[in-house]
C-alpha cells in the first residue's frame, strides 16, 4: 500500500468520524414513560413558535436557559416528569437531549511557540499582523491554504518573485508551489501560519494575518549565489510601497570573510534598512562560541535573532535554555550580536513531504504536512512574525524603532541568583515577548551613533562597543562587564547597542585581526563565484535538533 493511498484512507477515516459527530448531535426523544423523578437535565423543546413553547414550558416548572429563534425552540432544564407532561402538548413538536459537543479537532497540530512568547494573548485581542507585508526570501513556498489564505480565508499572498530566474511567477490570487528544500515553506509557516490550534482563539504563526512576498534565491540544496540573493533583495526594495513591505526575513547565514561593510550583501541588507524596512537575520548555527556570528546577522543596524530552547517544557520558562547552535557575538567590529533570542528548538512548521529536506529526514516529517526543525533561522521567523505584530499595532514605526522596542521588552534568561543564565553575546538583550514589544511604551531609538547613509557612502563605517582584554576575555567597554541596571534594564538605553565612529579608537586588541585566517582571497572574491556552500548556511538546520 502506498503513502499516497494510506494518508487518504487516514483522510477518508476523519471524515466519517466527523460525519457521525455531526449526527449524533441531536437525538430526539419520544414519548418515556412514566418514571420516578430525577434531577433535571438539560433539553432543547422546539414547536410551532418561540413564545408558545416558552409559556408552556414555565407552564410545567421547567426553566428557559436559552431562546432559540432560529430553530423555533428553547434551551431549558426539566426533569424527567415536566419532559412527560410536554409530551403530546399542542405547541410542542419535539424534545431532543442536549448532547455535548467537541470540535472536530484543530485544523493541524498545536505549535507552542506562540504561547511561549506570548503572540497567542495578542491573536485574542486581534493583533495578527493585518495589513503588515512580510517578504520571506528563502528557497520558495509551498501553497497551502493556511499560508495563502489568512484567518479570515482572504487570499494574502501578494507576489512570488524567483531571483534566480529574475521573474515574478505569481501574483493576485495564484500561488506556485516552488520550494523544493522546504525550508523557506517551514520559516514562512512559522511566521504566519493561518491554522488554528486547539488553543481557543490562538493560530500557529506568529502572525497569522500577515501578507506575504515569496522571493526564491536559494535551490533545493539551500545553495544560492550573492547575485541571486543580493537581487533579491533589490526587488524587495524596489516594490516595498507597491506592497507594503515592512519586514525582511533573512534565514540564511554564512562566514564573514570582511568588515560588515566591505561585503556586497550587507550593503544590499543596509539598504533595505535605509528603505525603511525592518530586516530581521539569523544569527547562524555554528555557536555557541564567541564570534560566529555570520553574515549578515553581523550588519551593525539590523535584528539579528539567536536561538533558544524550551527544553521540552513550554509552559516552564525557568528552564529554557541557549541552543547550543546558537552563534553568538561580538562581531569583529565590536558589535554584540545577537540583539535577542526566540524559540528555536524542535520548531514544529508546514513542509511537503517530498522537498529535499524530508526526503533526508523522514523522522521529522509527519507523513503529511508538519516537519519538526531547528535552528536560527526558526528562531528569525519567530521574531519577524512579532515584528509585523508590532507594526500593525503601531504602523508608524521605523525600524530603528522596532529594535528598540524588541530589546527593551525582552526577558534576560537569568540564574537562580539573578546572573545572566548565558552571556550577553550569546542572548543579547534577552529572550523576545512579543506581548510587551506590542502593547509596552517603550520610547527609543536603537543604532544611536550609527549613521547607514554615511556607512553606505564610504566616508563612515563603525565599531561597536566591545572589545577583547589581554586575557582574551570579551566586555563592553565604559562598563563594568555584564552588569544590568534595575529591572535587567541595560543601562544607558541599551548603549551597547549604540555605534561608535571608526576613527575615534575604539579599536579591539591585534589591530581587530580576523581569527583563522578569515581574509578576503582572491581579490575579495568568495569561492565557488560567490556561492553559498550549503554546509555554511542556516538553511540545513535539520541535524540541529533541540
Amino acid at each position: 500500500m502506498s503513502a499516497l493511498t494510506l494518508t487518504f484512507q487516514k483522510l477518508n477515516v476523519r471524515l466519517i468520524s466527523a460525519l457521525l459527530l455531526i449526527s449524533l448531535i441531536l437525538t430526539p426523544v419520544w414519548g418515556a414513560t412514566p418514571q420516578v423523578d430525577l434531577p433535571t437535565v438539560e433539553v432543547i423543546v422546539q414547536g410551532y413558535d418561540v413564545a408558545t413553547v416558552k409559556a408552556l414550558v414555565h407552564a410545567v416548572g421547567g426553566v428557559i436557559t436559552h431562546e432559540l429563534g432560529l430553530i423555533n425552540a428553547v434551551g431549558a432544564q426539566l426533569s424527567t416528569a415536566q419532559q412527560n407532561a410536554l409530551q403530546g402538548k399542542a405547541g410542542i413538536t419535539k424534545i431532543y437531549a442536549s448532547r455535548r459537543l467537541e470540535v472536530a479537532g484543530p485544523v493541524g497540530p498545536d505549535t507552542i511557540y506562540p504561547t511561549i512568547v506570548g503572540a497567542d494573548q495578542l491573536h485574542l485581542q486581534g493583533v495578527t499582523g493585518a495589513g503588515v507585508t512580510v517578504a520571506v526570501l528563502d528557497t520558495g513556498y509551498w501553497g497551502q491554504a493556511a499560508l495563502n489564505k489568512n484567518t479570515a480565508n482572504a487570499w494574502r499572498v501578494l507576489a512570488q518573485y524567483d531571483a534566480v530566474v529574475n521573474q515574478v511567477v505569481a501574483s493576485g490570487t495564484t500561488s506556485v508551489s516552488n520550494d523544493g528544500s522546504g525550508h523557506g515553506t517551514h520559516v514562512t509557516s512559522i511566521i504566519l501560519s493561518a491554522n488554528p490550534t486547539s488553543r481557543s482563539g490562538a493560530y500557529q504563526g506568529i502572525a497569522p494575518d500577515a501578507n506575504l512576498v515569496s522571493v526564491k534565491a536559494f535551490d533545493a540544496n539551500g545553495a544560492g549565489s550573492y547575485p541571486d540573493v543580493i537581487r533579491g533583495i533589490d526587488w524587495v526594495v524596489a516594490n516595498k510601497i507597491k506592497y507594503n513591505i515592512r519586514v525582511l526575513n533573512l534565514s540564511f547565514s554564512a562566514p564573514p570573510h570582511s568588515y560588515y561593510w566591505d561585503d556586497p550583501l550587507n550593503q544590499a541588507v543596509m539598504r533595505a534598512w535605509q528603505a525603511g524596512i525592518v530586516v530581521v537575520a539569523a544569527a547562524g548555527n555554528t555557536g555557541p562560541n564567541v564570534m560566529t556570528i555570520g553574515v549578515p546577522g553581523n550588519v551593525p543596524y539590523v535584528i539579528t535573532a539567536g536561538a533558544f530552547s524550551d527544553n521540552y517544557t513550554p509552559t516552564n520558562l525557568t528552564d529554557d535554555r541557549l541552543a547550543s547552535f546558537s552563534a553568538a557575538g561580538p562581531t569583529v567590529e565590536g558589535f554584540v550580536k545577537p540583539e535577542v533570542v526566540a524559540p528555536g528548538g524542535h520548531m514544529l512548521g508546514m513542509m511537503s513531504f517530498n522537498t529535499q529536506i524530508a526526503v533526508a529526514h523522514p523522522e521529522f516529517h509527519d507523513s503529511q504536512k508538519y516537519f519538526t526543525m531547528s535552528g536560527t533561522s526558526q528562531a528569525t521567523a519567530v521574531t519577524s512574525g512579532i515584528v509585523a505584530l508590532m507594526l500593525q499595532k503601531n504602523p508608524l514605526l521605523t525600524p530603528d524603532q522596532v529594535k528598540y522596542r524588541l530589546m527593551a521588552s525582552a526577558r534576560p534568561a537569568v540564574d537562580s541568583n539573578g546572573q545572566l543564565a548565558s552571556s550577553l553575546f550569546q542572548q543579547g538583550a534577552g529572550q523576545v515577548n512579543a506581548y510587551d514589544a506590542v502593547t509596552g511604551t517603550y520610547v527609543g531609538l536603537a543604532n544611536v551613533g550609527l549613521d547607514v547613509t554615511a556607512d553606505l557612502a564610504g566616508s563612515q563605517h563603525f565599531g561597536g562597543p566591545a572589545n577583547q582584554d589581554s586575557d582574551g576575555n570579551y566586555y563592553i567597554m565604559g562598563t563594568d562587564g555584564y552588569a544590568w541596571s534595575g529591572g535587567y534594564t541595560w543601562s544607558n538605553g541599551y548603549a551597547w547597542s549604540n555605534g561608535y565612529a571608526w576613527s575615534n579608537g575604539y579599536a579591539w586588541s591585534n589591530g581587530y585581526a580576523w581569527s583563522n585566517g578569515y581574509a578576503w582571497s582572491n581579490g575579495y572574491a568568495w569561492s565557488n563565484g560567490y556561492a553559498w556552500s550549503a554546509a555554511a548556511t542556516a538553511i540545513n538546520t535539520w541535524v540541529l535538533q533541540e
